[in-house]
């Protein structure tokens, strides 16, 4: 392990797993917002094609899976926006024919196998090369930089398109750029986790980032952080077990969605038994409610079936039990109370 960065391939490795890391969450945020999560494996299909483009016609394939991804991104949202065929039967057209059309591809080429798309179908990231990292490295900063800029657009037409060209964005626009993006994180990532399990890297850190972020921002904070440990943690991980980079980043953000979703479900237990539920009202107390009114410190108790409650934030804390003499504070005095709630209906 102490050698990990003193190795070439390893610091070109882990370089990769930083920029993949950083720039997957950023896009796939907006794919969750738009229940397109599958996405991603429809471009990856799609730039296996053009993976076996290049390979054949001895084109860089980085190039030709890029141009194949983006091409594909755009017809599938003018589809789409045309509404000459939903988006789920655009992707699955592209879907299948991506990897039929690589796998016919690269059975003409001298090998006549299609063995050499192995470390592009699930990723090889220990042989990437020099070159590769810098075009990596340009393409993730455009994906970055871009998704920055135009991210309260992104959010605006991910979350409701109609509110979006009400208030004048373009709509098709932006939701092209964002394929166009979806397409080229892919690229960047498909030597790195490849490309039949690059989406789950845009996908479940926004899974694990959603059961814990209580804001857009923050959620694409979460998702960034997570996508990151993943990606470098992999790497780590799958060095001294010899086991393939990308099903062991794709494994690990797995379990950190499982960590995180045990532990804010713990969590939500724990505060529900704080709270728990004594009985439902079937109305409101106040003034006209016909059940005794208690004043107690800077409130006023309702005795109910025995209990005084106290309105508290759309809920009701018990405050001991009822028929206390008006003015009579609880033990404890007048902020006690045994965080038992009620909460109301209508």
């Amino acid at each position: 392990m102490s050698d990990i960065l003193t190795v070439d391939f390893m610091q070109r490795a882990l370089v990769a797993a930083l920029l993949v890391g950083t720039v997957a969450p950023m896009v796939g945020i907006f794919l969750v917002q738009r229940r397109l999560s599958l996405i991603g494996d429809g471009m990856g299909h799609v730039a296996l094609a053009g993976v076996a483009i290049g390979l054949v016609s001895g084109t860089a394939p980085v190039l030709t899976a890029l141009v194949a991804a983006v091409i594909a991104a755009v017809v599938i949202e003018l589809l789409r926006a045309r509404g000459r065929t939903n988006g789920d039967v655009a992707l699955a057209v592209i879907f299948y024919g991506g990897i039929a059309g690589g796998v016919v591809i690269i059975s003409r080429s001298p090998d006549g196998t299609p063995a050499n798309l192995m470390k592009y179908l699930f990723g090889s990231i220990l042989t990437t090369t020099s070159g590769d990292i810098w075009v990596f490295a340009g393409l993730a900063v455009v994906v970055a930089v871009t998704t920055w800029v135009l991210r309260p657009r992104l959010f605006a037409v991910a979350n409701d398109e109609e509110y979006a060209r009400a208030v004048g964005i373009p709509v098709l626009p932006i939701n092209i750029v964002l394929a166009v993006l979806t397409a080229t994180t892919v690229v960047v990532a498909m030597r790195v986790v490849g490309l039949l399990l690059i989406s789950a890297l845009m996908i479940v850190p926004n899974a694990a980032a959603q059961l814990v972020a209580r804001s857009f921002g923050s959620g694409v904070r979460w998702a960034v952080a997570f996508g990151l440990v993943a990606s470098v943690g992999g790497v780590v991980v799958s060095y001294p077990l010899n086991t393939p980079s990308g099903g062991s980043i794709v494994l690990l953000s797995v379990a950190i969605f499982v960590v995180v979703a045990a532990v804010t479900g713990l969590r939500a237990r724990v505060r529900g038994r704080r709270h728990s539920v004594a009985e439902v009202h079937p109305h409101e107390h106040g003034a006209q409610c016909g059940h005794p009114a208690i004043p107690h410190g800077d409130h006023v108790d309702y005795v109910h079936d025995g209990h005084r409650h106290a309105a508290h934030e759309g809920h009701y804390d018990e405050h001991g039990s009822g028929g206390a003499p008006a003015g009579a504070e609880t033990p404890g005095g007048p902020d006690h109370h045994d965080d038992t709630m009620t909460r109301t209906t209508r």
